[in-house]
């Protein structure tokens, strides 16, 4: 981008705020290529796996400084067009935006929001790091984002993530001082989106920066009602001026003072590989009681009724306003799934948590050893994923979902059909096609590319046929 396609406003301001000699180290950085980055999912694979190898040679890998799993990779490499990013074995994420979660340092086992979560980069970091213990709220107040937020988790394959659709104060009054850690990467004026989205260029403007610092005032307060004593808050941001990010935590630190701020940290696009991103650390103090009486009289208790939404299958949704399907409903069904397991996937086994079902769909609801979840704490509320969408009943029989395939491995399966990245089988299931098998292989199968899940397939008479929902398959 050419320093002359900037805004005036914006030149002006980072010069003030950097000097003039690094303000125009900064500008010059306009007009370098952008980087591009990838991160592993070290629940499906590490950096020591076999494929790795591949994934160096094919993308040109080199290391993201500041996040263990962080890579960088040419852009021409295309990783997004890749059989293994189908298979969930990485997310496509800017670099700079790696370094939040890092920071926030989240731990197995622990009660964790994402409060801001679309489209999904710092909840499926997140979700690596708690290695399938405890419990992960991702939440997306817009319909859309929270629809592709659901799609990412479930391509992660991740077992012990609810997905809501809410503003925040909707969670704040049903989740007091209940979260280990609380991401908000909140919403900004998008100025390190500059060199990536000319449309961010247009967007900015000096109103533009003073609405996104107000608005993020306010969700501010609704995460810390959710933070325990003790619990840890990174809030980041993908912009440059101090208005929406060191004068925010400022504010922050004076209204309430139990907050401590740990470290902040900033990633330039002029000294580091990256758009740039800022991210501030703190920490709560005090007992939950002082806490209670400062910030939490306003929270009551909210009754209603369930919305849940399956986004579960590629976009396609179960119908909206079903409740929970009675005891007796959720254990015939439950006892259907397990029927099905031990015919077709003897080896899963679910994370902490019980069945809940809507209309015929089957979910895990999953629980941290800080938080039993109840179906009553996400009433009233659009639950995109009400935690792993096992599969549906259809007609007495069970069929299991495309969720639980992703949160799936070939060992847990009694049959697989592997393929080779590059082979023209793998490019054919990815389009939702018919594969021929041999005549012998007869079932539920989960259909693999170089052992890691794409999907299932019901094999019969020498065919498989394609389970992987319309809504996700692609053209390679």
């Amino acid at each position: 981008m050419e320093q002359q396609a900037l805004p005036a406003d914006y030149v002006k301001n980072m010069t003030n705020l950097l000097g003039a000699e690094e303000g125009e180290q900064f500008l010059k950085s306009y007009g370098k290529p952008r980087a591009y980055g990838l991160r592993l999912n070290t629940l499906k694979m590490t950096p020591s796996s076999p494929v790795m190898e591949v994934m160096k040679n094919q993308f040109h890998l080199r290391e993201v400084p500041w996040c263990q799993n962080g890579f960088y990779y040419e852009e021409s490499s295309r990783p997004g067009k890749h059989p293994y990013h189908a298979a969930g074995l990485y997310y496509i994420q800017e670099p700079s935006a790696m370094s939040a979660v890092e920071l926030l340092a989240p731990e197995p086992g622990e009660t964790i929001l994402d409060l801001a979560g679309a489209p999904g980069g710092k909840t499926t970091q997140i979700a690596a790091r708690m290695k399938g213990e405890g419990l992960l709220i991702a939440n997306e107040i817009h319909p859309q984002r929270a629809k592709i937020l659901a799609e990412n988790v479930e391509r992660w394959g991740i077992r012990n993530t609810v997905v809501t659709q809410s503003a925040p104060e909707g969670l704040s009054s049903r989740f007091p001082l209940t979260f280990d850690r609380i991401m908000l990467d909140a919403p900004c004026s998008g100025e390190g989106m500059f060199r990536k989205d000319p449309e961010a260029v247009k967007e900015w403007s000096e109103r533009s920066v003073e609405a996104c610092a107000a608005r993020q005032w306010d969700i501010i307060h609704d995460a810390i009602k959710m933070l325990k004593p003790g619990g840890r808050l990174a809030y980041s941001t993908c912009t440059f001026n101090r208005q929406e990010n060191e004068e925010t935590i400022a504010r922050l630190l004076e209204t309430y003072p139990f907050m401590e701020l740990i470290t902040e940290k900033r990633i330039w696009p002029h000294k580091q590989e990256g758009e740039g991103h800022y991210v501030a650390l703190l920490q709560r103090g005090g007992t939950a009681e002082e806490k209670l009486g400062i910030i939490g009289a306003d929270v009551k208790p909210i009754r209603g009724r369930l919305q849940a939404e399956s986004g579960a299958k590629g976009g396609r949704k179960a119908k909206a306003g079903k409740a929970a399907g009675s005891s007796k409903e959720t254990l015939a069904a439950w006892q259907a799934f397990q029927t099905w397991a031990d015919e077709d996937l003897p080896g899963y086994i679910p994370a902490d948590g019980s069945p809940e079902l809507f209309g015929e769909a089957l979910y895990w609801l999953p629980r941290s050893s800080g938080l039993s979840l109840q179906m009553s704490q996400l009433s009233g509320l659009k639950v995109p994923r009400a935690g792993l969408h096992l599969g549906e009943l259809r007609k007495g029989r069970f069929q299991p979902s495309h969720a639980l395939a992703m949160a799936s491995s070939a060992k847990e399966a009694a049959r697989t059909w592997d393929l080779e990245p590059t082979s023209p089988e793998a490019a054919a299931y990815l389009r939702g096609e018919t594969l021929p098998v041999p005549d012998s292989l007869k079932g539920w199968t989960l259909v693999t590319v170089s052992g890691y899940p794409l999907g299932f397939g019901k094999a019969s008479g020498g065919q498989l046929k394609n389970h992987l929902p319309k809504g996700l398959r692609i053209q390679l």
